[in-house]
């Protein structure tokens, strides 16, 4: 013999009615969304970007990091940093080697070299 529970009384404002039964499911259901919602945002975020910055040193009192150089400069070859990391920026100091062990990233440096005729 099988007895159903008896439903809810209404919410007086509403008009929904909820059994037993739909809030022995939907309680769970509500906490583990909220949980994974705090966890990915958590998670996600990750401790080394603020606000998703990249730059956390180079140049902070300027609106804009912006560096130009001649061809003519630059000599054979010329290595820049893109990892933000390097302590000679604009320029790599292999700052990305340690960057990339720690965070799983896979950024190099930009590599510019003149053409053997």
């Amino acid at each position: 013999m099988t007895t159903s529970l008896p439903a809810m009384p209404a919410l007086p404002s509403s008009g929904f009615r909820f059994s037993k039964d739909q809030l022995v499911v939907a309680v769970p259901v509500a906490v583990i969304a909220a949980l994974g919602g705090f966890l990915a945002n958590h998670y996600l975020s990750g401790p080394s970007c603020k606000k998703g910055q990249v730059n956390s040193s180079v140049s902070k009192d300027s609106p804009k990091v912006v560096h130009s150089f001649d061809m003519e400069d630059i000599g054979t070859k010329a290595v820049y940093c893109r990892c933000w990391k390097s302590k000679k920026f604009p320029y790599c100091d292999g700052a990305h080697a340690k960057h990339n062990e720690e965070t799983g990233d896979n950024v190099g440096p930009l590599i510019i070299k003149k053409r053997d005729a």
